[in-house]
């Protein structure tokens, strides 16, 4: 039988490495969470701002090329998305040439989505960056001991310092925060 650690043990507080050794908490978790995300998204935001595409394009292209044949009900159910949002998105894709669509082989109402060839080159450029910020991240010395440490260095180095001072001001207390009585 394996031995669950306690909840106190699984969520203790480890330090930000250069951070001020306030407590980290699921909050900083959070918080570290959010710039990690920025910047893994970033990289593929500026190529495909270059296209006139966004996110949405991206999670599209993403699932396509890596599920050839898809169909739109899987492709609705894996983003959970509205059909508007995706048919905007899809008619941008198929309209530049980056996926096709062609009727199901039992069932013809059906539409399958492909990458085109240029879909899946640029599917593929989108996730180069994204595997290339991992595999730093993952190699870096400090990002083996801790899921803060990890999602530090997901962020750019070059704003390491300045994540750690906002979070260092927080300290994970609430006494920066301006209570309703205070608002009115």
């Amino acid at each position: 039988m394996t031995r669950t650690a306690p909840r106190e043990e699984i969520f203790a507080p480890k330090p930000v490495p250069g951070a001020a050794p306030a407590a980290l908490g699921s909050d900083d978790l959070i918080e570290l969470l959010f710039f990690a995300y920025r910047d893994f998204v970033g990289d593929p935001d500026r190529i495909l701002a270059a296209y006139g595409f966004g996110r949405a394009h991206h999670r599209v292209l993403h699932f396509v090329d890596r599920y050839p044949g898809l169909t739109i009900a899987e492709l609705l159910d894996i983003l959970r998305i509205t059909k508007q949002s995706l048919n905007r998105v899809l008619k941008d894709l198929i309209g530049q040439g980056y996926v096709a669509q062609k009727p199901g082989s039992s069932d013809r109402r059906q539409r399958l989505l492909y990458c085109t060839e240029s879909g899946a080159g640029l599917a593929a450029d989108l996730t180069r960056v994204q595997a290339r910020r991992l595999a730093r991240a993952l190699a870096a010395p400090d990002a083996r001991g801790s899921p803060e440490d990890f999602l530090m260095a997901m962020i750019e180095p070059e704003d390491r310092p300045a994540v750690q001072r906002l979070m260092a001001r927080r300290g994970g207390g609430s006494e920066g925060r301006v209570g309703a009585e205070e608002r009115a």
